[in-house]
């Protein structure tokens, strides 16, 4: 049997990078983290538009791998990458989270997501979160072939408890 932490790479293609960034409507002063950061290239975009980002990586070779895209892409300054465990991970700091990952590991994550800041957006290629149905989706054609779907949610702000209203008002 394999760790959980042996996940198989797949690269999401650029035109859904770019895609994922505009569903989150990702700007300068958001902090991105993006789990399970692969060769980097979410987190190199996001830097390329101007955001702080951090990769999320448990593979050594891939983080180091990034770390050179990132320095090539002239965009260090703005884009990390760490070699740690997701479920370790510390992500209230980000705005803005994305992420390509097996529903499993998407499922034992949403509870950690849940307990974000409200408003916080979550951006996945491809893979749901079962029953927390997506704010939205888009699926990319041009310039994909694979691995094309992108799935949005806003983390809702808490709402159990008692509340109460004033008399009168809706």
């Amino acid at each position: 049997s394999t760790p959980a932490t042996s996940v198989p790479v797949s690269t999401t293609p650029q035109a859904l990078v770019d895609k994922m960034l505009d569903m989150a409507k990702l700007t300068p002063a958001d902090f991105l983290m993006d789990l399970g950061s692969g060769d980097g290239r979410t987190v190199i975009t996001a830097a390329k538009r101007g955001s702080r980002a951090m990769g999320i990586e448990y593979n050594p070779d891939m983080v180091a791998l990034s770390t050179k895209n990132a320095a090539d892409a002239g965009v260090s300054d703005k884009a990390t990458f760490v070699k740690a465990d997701l479920f370790e991970t510390d992500f209230s700091k980000a705005q803005v989270i994305t992420m390509f990952l097996l529903p499993s590991i998407n499922m034992k994550l949403r509870p950690t997501i849940l307990n974000l800041k409200p408003g916080t957006r979550v951006v996945s290629n491809t893979f749901t979160m079962e029953d927390w149905e997506a704010d939205e989706t888009a699926t990319v054609s041009d310039g994909c072939t694979s691995w094309c779907t992108a799935l949005l949610w806003i983390v809702p702000a808490k709402v159990e408890g008692t509340w109460t209203m004033p008399a009168g008002e809706l």
